[in-house]
């Protein structure tokens, strides 16, 4: 077995599917400013670097100085439809279970605002799977920089190497190997397998149930 402690998970993309809820909350924003709006499916490339990111790749250059605005009306409309088609991937609760049982422990990283990150988690998931749950906070650096993953392995008092980091996007796997974890690849996620091998991911896996058969190898 290796000498893995605990993991990190990102949120979206990786445990719960949220891309169809995320594009509607800012398309309708963008339609009250007679803005185009985008494919849902574009918007796995929106995504990754927090929401004020998201609303800016969703505005053309002409716009950005609209990014605030849109970004006020898309919360607002998040806050009240976060649950609408957002699910967990398959698989998921299960692996929870199943790391939970091996005696794993887990922390979920995002950089969706904390409060949404809360929110979502405590909403589809039992409260004891997860030993931290992080989002977006004042002050605190987003993801790729480190500072949010190491400040969860202090919590955790494990050593950063005795990590693994899964996620869906190259912010995760730069945050893994800026954070010295080690950087596994959510293939099922918003990105592709491409995207994360070329930013560092050290391993890739399938499905949420080669997580803990990667652990127990």
């Amino acid at each position: 077995m290796k000498n893995f402690q605990a993991i990190i998970f990102d949120l979206d993309g990786t445990l719960i599917d949220t891309l169809r809820d995320i594009a509607l909350s800012v398309n309708q924003a963008l339609e009250k400013f007679n803005l185009p709006i985008h494919p849902v499916d574009s918007y796995r490339l929106k995504v990754g670097n927090g929401a004020w990111m998201t609303i800016s790749r969703s505005l053309g250059d002409d716009k950005q100085h609209l990014i605030d605005k849109v970004l006020e009306l898309q919360r607002n409309y998040y806050d009240e439809h976060c649950f609408d088609h957002t699910r967990p991937y398959p698989g998921i609760p299960e692996m929870l279970r199943d790391l939970k049982k091996n005696h794993f422990r887990s922390a979920v990283l995002s950089n969706k605002p904390d409060h949404f990150t809360k929110r979502l988690v405590n909403h589809f998931f039992a409260a004891h799977l997860f030993d931290f749950i992080r989002g977006q906070l004042p002050d605190v650096p987003l993801k790729p920089d480190p500072a949010a993953a190491l400040a969860i392995a202090d919590q955790f008092g494990a050593a950063p190497e005795r990590i693994v980091y899964l996620g869906d996007t190259a912010v995760d796997m730069l945050t893994a190997r800026a954070a010295g974890m080690f950087a596994i690849g959510a293939a099922w996620g918003f990105r592709d397998c491409s995207e994360l091998v070329n930013n560092g991911c050290q391993t890739i896996i399938d499905h949420p149930s080669r997580l803990i058969q990667f652990l127990k190898k």
